[in-house]
């Protein structure tokens, strides 16, 4: 015998279609805003019938559709998710999405909220918790290529307007209150994930343990209470970590997951009322664009994070925009530009030691780590004389905490002395770098690799090329 429905219960109408729509586990997000907004179902139904009896529609719920909509994860035909999210809005005082109450196709609300760049910095924080909360279902960004376009928006609108007012929020009794104990784990994990990046690479499971960060305790901390103090450092910390996420997956290949982590770290920096933040943010996007073959275009976001920023950020963080402006020169073939921007940036990294607003968050950036990338603008540049002459002045580092730093630039300074048509010195420095980087999971390192066995090729015949070809070879298929 067939089942019976009750006209009266629109969750019994239009089965077919309300199977289809069935999630496999409950939904999550919408059960964590009704706890936080301390409604009953009850409540809530009644106050969507309202909402939807004032717009004209003849339908009504229950405190039963309230819990299938989060024990069974159906969705109610529109409009009611609208006026439900209106409903929750009214409760915790400021807006919610679909997305974040979990009733948005999942892939599109996605891809959409991740490369969001929202007016409102409420809205803006309420979609960059959604986009972290979201984590798991964000593996088809990790194979998206790299999209110019997606950062368009987001740089004219923090060129535009670069700095929020403080912001503070008062979420249920339910929501924990964000205090100093939590801002410092944030930037101790921060810490930490660059520490691991650097030793072993992005695809390191502890560096990339930074999104989990961003998941399971960022997210939550943004959805919570806290005072505008609190809340402009809250935002500052966050967006380090999304900034970091975002280089891990750089350094992975993962462009489309770095594009939207970048976008959320320049939103977060822009809530945070910190210029410098922001312009550090930017600076990187630039080096990302840069890393993707648009070397005109980073120019440009580079130039714009040091003019934005240029009365009000500390000298380290120009300096470090003026860095990322001379690596797109430096691709781009303009010696003089790269050249110019390149002293701008000794210049500020010298005025920094005495600057009282000195980041801690930038102390690794030095003379001797501006030599670092200054031989690598000459090698793009093709003037290995000059590549040498700045190795020369980089800083000498461990390998065994700076991994990848140590390897890319041993793959550096072999290219040069090949560009010279110095072999020996060159396979020498070639040895060094397969020795470190095959211990390193990293797809940007191995593009330095690959590099470095393109200027091999005049002498691949040589028995000892033909053997570290052969072992590199290994390297880059693992």
């Amino acid at each position: 015998m067939p089942p019976r429905f009750h006209k009266s219960d629109p969750d019994t109408q239009g089965v077919t279609t309300m199977a289809q729509r069935r999630a496999k586990e409950p939904n999550h997000r919408l059960a964590r805003l009704i706890e936080q907004s301390e409604a009953s179902n009850a409540a809530l139904a009644h106050r969507v019938n309202e909402l939807l009896a004032l717009a004209g529609v003849d339908r009504a719920y229950t405190h039963t559709s309230i819990r299938n909509w989060t024990a069974r994860a159906m969705v109610p035909d529109p409009p009611a998710p609208a006026f439900l999210a209106t409903a929750l809005g009214e409760r915790l005082g400021r807006k919610v999405s679909l997305e974040e109450m979990g009733m948005a196709k999942s892939s599109a609300a996605t891809a959409e909220t991740g490369l969001s760049f929202h007016r409102d910095p409420d809205q803006a924080l309420t979609l960059a918790a959604e986009y972290w909360s979201t984590v798991d279902r964000r593996r088809f960004l990790q194979s998206s290529p790299f999209a110019l376009t997606a950062y368009t928006t987001p740089v004219t609108r923090w060129l535009a307007v670069p700095t929020d007012p403080p912001l503070a929020r008062v979420a249920g009794h339910r929501v924990g209150h964000v205090g100093r104990a939590d801002l410092d784990d944030l930037w101790s994990a921060a810490e930490d994930a660059r520490r691991w990046d650097s030793k072993y690479g992005g695809g390191n499971w502890r560096a990339s343990q930074v999104t989990d960060c961003l998941n399971q305790r960022a997210a939550p901390l943004l959805r919570g209470t806290f005072t505008e103090k609190i809340g402009t450092e809250l935002f500052a910390a966050t967006a380090e970590l999304a900034r970091v996420a975002a280089w891990h997956d750089v350094d992975m290949g993962n462009h489309g997951s770095a594009q939207a982590h970048f976008v959320q770290a320049l939103r977060l920096a822009r809530a945070s009322g910190d210029l410098a933040v922001g312009s550090y943010v930017l600076a990187t996007m630039s080096l990302h664009t840069f890393l993707r073959g648009f070397p005109n275009e980073a120019i440009d976001m580079a130039e714009g994070a040091y003019e934005r920023a240029k009365h009000d950020a500390p000298a380290r963080v120009l300096a470090f925009a003026k860095l990322a402006e001379a690596r797109a020169h430096g691709l781009a073939g303009d010696a003089p530009a790269a050249a110019a921007a390149l002293s701008r940036c000794e210049q500020l990294v010298t005025a920094a030691d005495t600057d009282p607003r000195d980041p801690d968050w930038l102390s690794y950036l030095t003379h001797a780590r501006v030599a670092t990338d200054a031989a690598e603008i000459y090698r793009d540049l093709g003037r290995p004389a000059e590549v040498l002459r700045w190795n020369e002045q980089a800083a000498t580092m461990p390998a065994g905490v700076f991994s990848r730093a140590v390897g890319i630039r041993q793959t550096v300074i072999a290219t040069a002395h090949l560009q010279q048509r110095n072999l020996e010195p060159g396979l020498e420095a070639g040895e060094q770098a397969l020795t470190i980087l095959s211990t390193v999971h990293s797809t940007r390192s191995r593009t330095y690799l690959r590099t470095l066995i393109t200027n091999l090729a005049p002498w691949r015949t040589e028995p000892a090329v033909a053997d570290f070809l052969h072992r590199a070879d290994q390297v880059l298929t693992r």
